[in-house]
């Protein structure tokens, strides 16, 4: 009995001050930060999309869930180094990443009255990405059939979101995720049979990142009809 109206309490709780969730797109470019091509922190090379859900638990916190989608192209030749432009490795590559955290807003972020509401946000949490697992030797890339890997990543995400009208919201955001591989540009296989090759090159203590910079369109929904809730 006192665990069930402990249950009833958490979802009393949660009826009243959690009930605005927000679904919808992010769109933007990805690049990757690592030993072959750009050494910029932000330079899209290739498309992203994606999906993305929020809970908004208060006016500065909101559970989020995103699946993201999206293709890069590392090209020595586009470098600022002249000994990567001497080498001339071209790399393409895609990630498929699902991610879960906690975006922080700055200001109070009220979705429950009438009126403009602005905010700049912080996210992170956990991400999961796959990506394609291949090699370079003798400036050639030698695919596996297709062969794709898994790593796990540390999303750190700014931006800011701004709402349209009273259910749709706008957002841009620049996020960089700090990879536990040091192979989405190839420079780094980790299967044992390929150590004879001596195939690595770059710095071998460094993991990659790669960047999602774009917009997100979000739809709020399940609003409260009270006057006075997130108050």
């Amino acid at each position: 009995m006192r665990t069930f109206f402990l249950l009833l309490f958490v979802l009393t709780f949660f009826q009243m001050f959690g009930q605005t969730y927000e679904i919808g797109i992010m769109a933007g470019g990805v690049n990757n930060i690592g030993d072959v091509g750009r050494s910029n922190y932000i330079a899209p090379s290739g498309i992203g999309v994606g999906g993305i859900f929020k809970w908004n638990i208060s006016k500065r916190y909101a559970w989020r869930a995103s699946v993201l989608y999206g293709e890069f192209t590392a090209d020595d030749t586009k470098s600022n180094m002249s000994s990567r432009q001497q080498r001339a490795y071209l790399v393409n590559n895609n990630i498929l990443e699902a991610s879960a955290g906690l975006e922080l807003n700055f200001v109070d972020y009220n979705l429950h009255r009438l009126g403009p509401a602005f905010t700049p946000y912080l996210y992170t949490g956990i991400t999961y990405f796959r990506y394609d697992y291949n090699y370079i030797d003798a400036n050639q890339v030698i695919n596996f059939d297709n062969q794709r890997d898994g790593s796990f990543a540390i999303p750190m995400i700014i931006g800011f979101k701004y709402r349209l009208t009273r259910s749709l919201i706008l957002g841009g955001e620049i996020g960089a995720r700090y990879t536990f591989t040091d192979n989405l540009d190839f420079s780094n296989p980790t299967d044992a049979n390929l150590e004879p090759l001596n195939v690595e090159f770059g710095n071998i203590f460094s993991n990659d990142w790669y960047v999602f910079s774009g917009i997100t369109l979000t739809y709020a929904f399940k609003r409260k009809p009270c006057s006075d809730c997130f108050e």
